[in-house]
């Protein structure tokens, strides 16, 4: 009887012991992915690719644009993928060749959408051919479903081998790389930044008009249309936003992200860039990334960049942890205050001497003097193309032009 009690005990502590064994952590195979989202009923299909040589890391691939996802971790079977600068994240069970989960909005109430994703499918669209026709610049209206609000935009498609590759500019940015495939007939195309889902489809009415739809992540829809056009423009970003009669100029204070208090005034003396600009926003980051580069090669020049923070929740120590952490991550050497919120009428209330804040973001050129010399609504980013370069090189002449007035 001992010897069978003994026996139990040691049989008990046995299981006991694996019991609390962690389970090992699987790995994701190397090599490129397809991954779906659910967008409102419809398939919004990406690609990625993992890396475990030094880490584990993945490459959300967008045309020609790779963004690098560096803070994921797996336990177990359960996969938690940070989205880079956005409050945003994929919780995921895995095997080596899927993951099935969700990708959230954490700043959101309730957004979150199923993600499926498999190992060694590099098609984004199945269908992977690429048509002529859609290989064109076109003048597109977009309408939104519900309130009947209709944005003008220039729509520039061209055709890669089989995929076909472009944007949609618009008067308050752009909807950065779209990649996808096109039939004779029918074009779809696709991008996720991580932060951000878009799914647009078209169909060809003739050689010269087209007629789609735009989904944007869980709940926003428009209907477009458009006809080719290649001398189709927007309206010029200088003139939209501005300083209202009766103001001087800027007269600002916000607090910064150590507890400081920012103004206008401290940067008397001195040429200065103001980007009004969110974490949260697409345009944004690509801005943001510009502006990094640049002030890396310029800030010996004298000039100054006051980043204006307007973030998606109203706590002060949310937003300045979601700027700290665009800060850090990307070794940005300028200034940084909290603002205020992404809502575009109360962010207008806290610089009333602008007549709105039409577009996140928005820059501002400043001269020593404090003299608004021009203030540049949205922003065209570098999967524009040509689009992109004309930005870059009016950017430059407008700073060479302040310093010059400045001497």
């Amino acid at each position: 009887m001992i010897k069978k009690t003994s026996t139990l005990f040691f049989i008990l502590i046995a299981l006991g012991w694996h019991s609390c064994t962690p389970p090992e952590s699987l790995t994701l195979k190397t090599g490129i992915w397809r991954g779906v989202l659910t967008v409102q009923g419809n398939e919004l299909p990406m690609n990625f690719e993992v890396d475990n040589s030094e880490g584990l890391k993945f490459y959300l691939l967008n045309a020609e644009e790779r963004i690098v996802l560096d803070e994921g971790s797996i336990e177990g079977d359960s996969l938690y993928l940070p989205m880079h600068i956005f409050d945003a994240d994929i919780k995921a069970k895995i095997t080596e060749t899927s993951i099935s989960g969700k990708w959230t909005k954490n700043y959101e109430d309730d957004y979150s959408l199923s993600f499926e994703a498999v190992y060694g499918d590099g098609d984004r669209f199945r269908n992977t051919t690429a048509s002529n026709i859609f290989n064109h610049t076109w003048r597109v209206t977009f309408v939104h479903q519900n309130e009947g609000d209709t944005t003008e935009a220039v729509g520039v498609f061209k055709r890669e081998n089989d995929k076909m590759t472009g944007t949609f500019l618009t008067p308050t940015g752009d909807y950065r790389y779209l990649e996808g495939t096109a039939t004779d007939q029918k074009m779809k195309l696709s991008t996720f930044d991580g932060g951000h889902a878009f799914l647009f489809t078209a169909s060809a009415i003739s050689e010269d008009s087209l007629s789609g739809h735009f989904w944007s992540g869980a709940y926003w829809h428009e209907t477009w249309y458009a006809v080719k056009d290649p001398q189709a423009q927007l309206p010029n970003p200088d003139s939209l936003t501005y300083i209202r009669s009766g103001y001087d100029g800027l007269n600002f204070s916000f607090p910064g992200l150590q507890g400081d208090t920012i103004s206008f005034d401290d940067y008397r003396g001195q040429p200065l860039i103001i980007d009004i600009f969110g974490t949260w926003c697409p345009n944004c980051m690509d801005q943001t990334k510009f502006l990094k580069s640049w002030y890396d090669k310029n800030k010996k020049r004298g000039v100054k960049i006051l980043g204006l923070a307007y973030e998606a929740k109203s706590d002060f120590e949310y937003a300045r942890s979601r700027v700290l952490k665009m800060k850090n991550k990307w070794n940005l050497d300028y200034d940084f205050a909290i603002a205020g919120t992404k809502d575009k009428e109360e962010a207008a209330k806290t610089l009333p001497m602008l007549n709105h804040i039409l577009a996140f973001p928005t820059t501002l050129f400043v001269d020593a003097q404090g003299k608004v010399r021009r203030i540049h609504t949205g922003f065209t980013g570098p999967g524009t193309g040509l689009y992109y370069d004309l930005y870059v090189k009016e950017f430059n002449e407008t700073v060479d032009n302040i310093l010059n007035v400045n001497e």
